[in-house]
């Protein structure tokens, strides 16, 4: 026969609270200003070609700088864009042959804030860059997965 089915645990459910014109993102306030571009820049500079072997250290030194600290909490879009710009500064240093050393060293989190900043940097083509970013896309797709794309596709919170 069929079970008990007059249990009234459903009924505890407030669905008033589930109205979308009362949601509250979960967003915290603060001054998350985004990456520090001095540090970046210092990554960046320019060194003599016998320390080639340390350029790729110090480009992805500059990448994890970019992506431990994106402006996500920012309310102010100009900082925002400013950011996007320094991090498709920071992926466009990258040779190709770098790029999966670079991926390999991150961590899932940091490939999603990595995945971000290449969706965003579609939104600024300029010359070169986006055939780098596609580059970069493949690189982090086969790291983080299609989960990758889909947690940065569904978030809230951008850059």
């Amino acid at each position: 026969m069929s079970k008990n089915t007059s249990s009234n645990k459903f009924r505890k459910v407030n669905i008033d609270d589930l109205d979308p014109e009362k949601f509250k993102d979960d967003t915290v306030e603060g001054d998350d200003q985004g990456p520090n571009e001095a540090e970046v820049n210092s990554f960046l500079s320019q060194y003599p070609l016998h320390v080639v072997v340390l350029l790729h250290r110090k480009n992805t030194d500059a990448l994890v700088a970019i992506l431990k600290n994106p402006p996500v909490g920012a309310k102010n879009q100009a900082v925002k864009d400013k950011a996007v710009q320094l991090a498709i500064r920071v992926l466009t240093s990258f040779k190709t042959s770098e790029m999966d050393g670079a991926v390999k060293s991150l961590d899932s989190k940091l490939i999603d804030v990595l995945m971000k900043y290449i969706y965003r940097g579609f939104e600024f083509p300029s010359e070169g860059s986006s055939a780098s970013l596609l580059s970069w896309h493949e690189k982090a797709y086969a790291a983080g997965g299609a989960g990758s794309v889909v947690r940065v596709l569904t978030d809230r919170k951008r850059v």
